[in-house]
């Protein structure tokens, strides 16, 4: 394809559909063998090596364990890493969930995200622009984007998109999308055993400061912002019920839709658990960031609507910007978000809209046929988005635009 004609989005999504189209088979096959045998974050190793083989099959050599991560993965189109040009980079997740798979459908997201990297791959070369796949591991448990940003697997990349999978049969409101940020606070209480029935005096009980934690927590909550959220579990309530606890252990998450306001929500949560441990007379040992913060997602309306017009084309309706969040769930996406211009759409798999993500149910939809048919279309939208983005100087010029004037890149400072 000319340069002339890559600058006609219906030339180029013409182009990217026969191509994803072909690329069918193999991307509904790595969905399910995803499916088949999920693995949890930074456990991935079948995982990515399936996306390995799937690319080498089209004579792309990835990098297995890139940016010091065993996991993750970096394949490009670019022989040189000081090859000049336009770099998008597209990313793929596969991680899944304890107990329930691919709950979250990172199955689908590694195939969308594969099958937009193959498409776009041959036309992003041939026009002088540079695309990468990244394989970013533990979305779901160890912020695997933020550990790349920080080992400069970002640095050279001038945008960056994924689709994530959602319910029903349509998309959100992609155009005006955005997250919260989350942060985790873990807390071991230390107390002092004793026997709970012949001498409970000389006790100080661990256990009793979780629950008073856990219940200040909930009363923490009726006053915060209606886009803030917390939520938490006991991970260790002691060992039997005749001894007291010295030892017990909770991990809350505390998510906010703005920067700001989770430094402050994070630190009324750690003051929650200091009172705990003197109202109790336990000493309490708080790590806070034992997994690197998520930030609340930037989407890059520019982008977007590039990533809108190839998925209307393709048969979907489009709904109109939602209101602001009002809470949510987080991602890393986010973190590469206040880096780089970048898009993070979300897709419906065709299923009922109450089977949302994070139930066992959703995971047997990502395999369905409705599944592939919107992953398909997500890989051919995802694909011409990042087409454009390589040769269309009036897009890059629109997207820079907007992520400058949100405040440009941004990173977590602790």
């Amino acid at each position: 394809m000319s340069a002339e004609a890559a600058s006609s989005p219906a030339a180029v999504d013409a182009e990217i559909a026969a191509a994803v189209e072909r690329l069918r088979p193999e991307l509904a096959r790595l969905a399910r063998e995803l499916y088949d045998q999920p693995e949890i974050g930074f456990e991935e190793r079948a995982s990515v090596a399936r996306i390995a083989a799937l690319l080498a099959a089209h004579g792309v050599d990835a990098e297995v364990g890139a940016f010091g991560l065993d996991t993750a993965l970096r394949a490009s189109t670019a022989a040189d890493a000081a090859a000049s040009g336009p770099h998008f980079a597209i990313i793929a997740e596969y991680d899944a969930l304890p107990g329930i798979g691919h709950a979250c459908g990172h199955n689908v997201i590694a195939a969308v995200a594969v099958g937009a990297f193959l498409a776009a791959a041959p036309l992003v070369a041939g026009l002088g622009g540079r695309l990468s796949l990244i394989g970013t591991p533990a979305e779901e448990n160890g912020g695997g984007k933020e550990l790349i940003i920080r080992a400069g697997g970002f640095d050279d990349v001038d945008a960056a998109g994924m689709v994530h999978p959602s319910s029903g049969s349509g998309t959100s409101s992609v155009l005006g999308q955005r997250t919260t940020g989350v942060r985790r606070v873990a807390v071991t209480f230390h107390g002092r055993a004793a026997h709970a029935a012949g001498a409970p005096w000389l006790g100080r009980n661990a256990l009793d400061a979780v629950v008073t934690a856990y219940q200040s927590v909930a009363q923490l909550r009726q006053h915060i912002l209606p886009s803030d959220r917390l939520h938490g579990i006991i991970t260790d309530g002691g060992a039997a019920p005749n001894i007291v606890p010295e030892r017990a252990s909770a991990l809350f998450y505390v998510r906010s839709a703005e920067v700001g306001q989770l430094r402050e929500l994070t630190d009324r949560v750690v003051a929650v658990l200091e009172g705990a441990a003197l109202a109790t007379g336990t000493g309490a040992e708080i790590d806070v960031d034992p997994v690197p913060p998520y930030l609340p997602l930037q989407t890059n309306k520019a982008l977007t609507a590039r990533w809108t017009e190839a998925f209307a084309a393709r048969g979907h309706e489009i709904p109109a910007p939602a209101a602001p969040p009002q809470g949510g769930p987080s991602t890393d996406m986010g973190n590469v978000s206040r880096l780089v211009p970048s898009i993070h759409p979300s897709l419906g798999l065709g299923g009922p809209d109450d089977v949302l993500p994070h139930n066992a149910a959703f995971a047997e939809l990502t395999v369905l046929p409705a599944a592939v048919d919107a992953l398909v279309d997500a890989a051919a939208a995802l694909a011409a988005t990042a087409v454009t983005y390589t040769t269309d100087p009036q897009l890059r010029a629109a997207a820079a635009a907007e992520f400058a004037a949100s405040g440009g890149p941004s990173r977590w400072e602790d």
